[in-house]
């Protein structure tokens, strides 16, 4: 498993994908930008990884790893962890910087007085743990949706990517743009610290069950595919 995860970074990925894990954080930064849009961005690594500039299908990546002396199910393990570590990697960016992005908020939007609120569209950095906690579950349901399409026959890249962003793009757009302006709910834009902890590590453990469900569903299908 240690060596199928290090041919997927090294071999696998492609370097673009390490750049839009770099670059789409910075997002945060712009102010007033609706934060739940930038998490959107780290799927468009999905057909690239999977597909990508002389790799992947251009390079039978799926039919070479079946070749090896590894099991089915194994492949499709270390690329989700592979999914997985980009997922964490553009989150951990993007709440590095969530410091100066609240400055930036904070200067631009009052002037400079902390005392006033940072006004941003749906759930904003007042309540951005319950965001990464919206962006996690929704992350592991976009598995839920690409992974079993693709490997039904290891080479439906499309429709797969489809899916899943436009699946993802209702489900963000509804828990972080919409719903916070329903009347009687404006209150999840600046929620206790402590709930959002609390969803935010409730969210880890739905996503850990959803991956569970990507993997055994996902290397079910590689297994009946006949190369």
């Amino acid at each position: 498993m240690k060596a199928l995860i290090y041919k997927e970074l090294k071999l696998s990925m492609h370097p673009i994908c390490y750049v839009f894990i770099v670059l789409f954080p910075l997002m945060i930064l712009i102010p007033s930008y609706p934060l739940g849009i930038g998490f959107i961005y780290i799927l468009c690594c999905y057909p690239i990884l999977f597909l990508g500039a002389n790799k992947g299908q251009q390079s039978n990546d799926l039919l070479y790893s079946t070749l090896l002396p590894v099991r089915k199910k194994d492949i499709v393990l270390a690329r989700i962890f592979t999914v997985i570590f980009m997922q964490v990697a553009f989150m951990l960016i993007m709440s590095a910087l969530y410091p100066l992005a609240r400055y930036i908020n904070y200067s631009v939007g009052s002037g400079g007085s902390s005392s006033s609120s940072v006004t941003i569209p749906g759930l904003g950095l007042n309540s951005y743990l319950l965001l990464l906690a919206i962006a996690i579950i929704g992350y592991a349901l976009a598995d839920l949706i690409f992974f079993p399409i693709y490997y039904k026959k290891g080479k439906s890249i499309v429709m797969s990517t489809l899916f899943t962003i436009i699946g993802f793009v209702i489900y963000i757009g509804v828990f972080t743009i919409g719903l916070p302006y329903i009347p009687g709910l404006e209150v999840l834009n600046n929620l206790h610290i402590g709930i959002q902890v609390g969803a935010l590590a409730g969210a880890i453990l739905i996503s850990f069950v959803l991956h569970i469900v990507v993997y055994k569903v996902s290397s079910r299908r590689l297994e009946k595919v006949d190369f």
